[in-house]
């Protein structure tokens, strides 16, 4: 029972934000046209940077 495991292992991290940040991750959810969590959409985003910045 209880929620499936969709990352394997990792560390929780606990991260503030302001109304104006949730709402643009929000809109991105939106536009990609498929279901996915507020958490999951932050890793994608974080993932999107990082490949940016050539990590």
């Amino acid at each position: 029972m209880g929620r499936p495991r969709t990352t394997g292992p990792g560390q929780p991290q606990v991260v503030r934000m302001h109304d104006d940040q949730l709402a643009g991750i929000d809109d991105w959810i939106v536009e990609q046209g498929i279901k996915i969590s507020r958490p999951e959409a932050i890793r994608r985003l974080v993932e999107i940077g990082l490949r940016a910045k050539g990590k």
